[in-house]
């Protein structure tokens, strides 16, 4: 098939789309706006490298998937022209949905609706304009196609998706402990009763993506700045609505005012929302917040110029929950200091509690193929007792407050 497009990128070098439909949705507004859309949110204020984008994200993505077909053909695994095209276009608008700043503000402009549901809703909007070329890829999306393994390609404990960004995130920090060999993870790739398993010679490569994982949430996406970072841009928007329903009229662009102006729910958020939520991206918060860092309401203007000047506030983290006496001591003594109303603390002090588990064997559990056919959970499989491990659930508490507090 003719070369239409071929992308340079700095991870795997050069990624050619030879679809023409692949290629028609890659130039569509709705999927150039991810060029405008953070992969790692605030997190380039603790690693200064991170400002790559979801758009450089999908395009990994899909060179992965290309690899990952090649490979199971190679192993005579039947895959299709069709569903090749199905699989990358699936992998390709998977994270279409994000809003901005990626993660950080997932629920902050859209009530209780995940960005894996927006992400939907953009597909189901493309196939209509597309006149229904979209169709096998939403199946596989929505892990409605009868080959299981290919929904588990997209979306698993070991998809293209997680392969490409904590190689990318890696790279782009430069925290080298996420680095993973993912060609060797795609060569031992195979499909054993309709399901994605790894053939037993990876499982060094399986562990250390498991322990990269780790290594990856508590040193970077959990990383204690990137936290407090992301809370105030969540307390950001949320001074900036409170004062918009009040009859504040705040400067910023108009797409990022109607979000301020209404909450949106899934009834609620119908094609013309998501045109509209289309045209929003990081920057329209990141020009509000250079704005609104002058703005007369002391408040909303502190919390700007925390994430714009990187004055941000103390945050201290615990493995135990903060006492409840502790966190009203410092209420107490930021109302006294700051002479701030009661009801307005929320913005200046509050808690919560983030967790990660590395490796999660109830969810698309990575399965380890032997030669003799059996099949093992790689916890099972392994000798290492740390994968074990790395399979509980652990949780820490943090708590925000102003630094002058101190």
């Amino acid at each position: 098939m003719k070369k239409i497009k071929i992308f340079n990128d700095p991870i795997y070098g050069f990624i050619t789309v030879r679809s023409p439909l692949v290629f028609k949705l890659i130039e569509h507004p709705y999927f150039q706006r991810l060029r405008r859309i953070s992969q790692m949110g605030l997190s380039y204020l603790v690693y200064p490298g991170a400002h790559h984008t979801r758009f450089h994200h999908v395009l990994g993505c899909t060179y992965l998937m290309q690899m990952a077909v090649e490979t199971l053909r190679s192993k005579q695994i039947e895959i299709s022209e069709e569903e090749e095209e199905a699989l990358i276009v699936a992998i390709l608008m998977h994270d279409i949905g994000h809003g901005p700043f990626s993660h950080a503000l997932e629920h902050s402009f859209l009530y209780k609706i995940r960005h894996e549901e927006v992400s939907l809703r953009f597909m189901e909007a493309l196939n209509a304009e597309f006149n229904g070329e979209l169709e096998l890829a939403i199946d596989i999306f929505k892990g409605k196609y009868h080959r299981t393994f290919m929904n588990q390609l997209v979306s698993s404990q070991l998809d293209m998706d997680r392969l490409d960004y904590l190689k990318r995130d890696s790279f782009y920090s430069g925290v080298a402990e996420g680095n993973i060999n993912v060609e060797r993870l795609i060569t031992m790739l195979h499909v054993k009763n309709d399901r994605l398993v790894l053939e037993y010679k990876g499982i060094y490569s399986a562990e250390k993506f498991i322990m990269a994982r780790r290594f990856m949430y508590w040193q970077v996406y959990l990383h204690k700045t990137g936290i407090v970072a992301e809370k105030v841009l969540v307390k950001i928007l949320e001074r900036a609505r409170a004062l918009t329903l009040e009859g504040t009229d705040l400067t910023c662009s108009e797409t990022l005012k109607a979000f301020l102006k209404e909450d949106i729910d899934r009834d609620k958020f119908d094609l013309g929302k998501l045109d509209m939520f289309s045209r929003l991206d990081d920057y329209d918060v990141m020009s509000a917040l250079k704005l609104w860092s002058n703005h007369d309401d002391s408040i909303l203007s502190y919390l700007c110029n925390s994430v714009v000047n990187r004055k941000l506030p103390k945050i201290e983290m615990s493995n135990e929950a903060f006492a409840a006496e502790y966190i009203e001591d410092i209420k107490t003594r930021a109302m006294d200091k700051l002479n701030v109303k009661k009801e307005d603390m929320e913005y200046l002090v509050y808690d919560g509690s983030v967790e990660n588990k590395a490796y999660n064997s109830e969810k698309e559990a990575i399965t380890i193929l032997y030669k003799n056919g059996e099949l093992k959970d790689i916890v099972e499989a392994s000798d290492s007792e740390s994968i074990s491990a790395l399979s509980m659930t652990v949780r820490k508490y943090y708590l925000c407050y102003p630094k002058n507090l101190v």
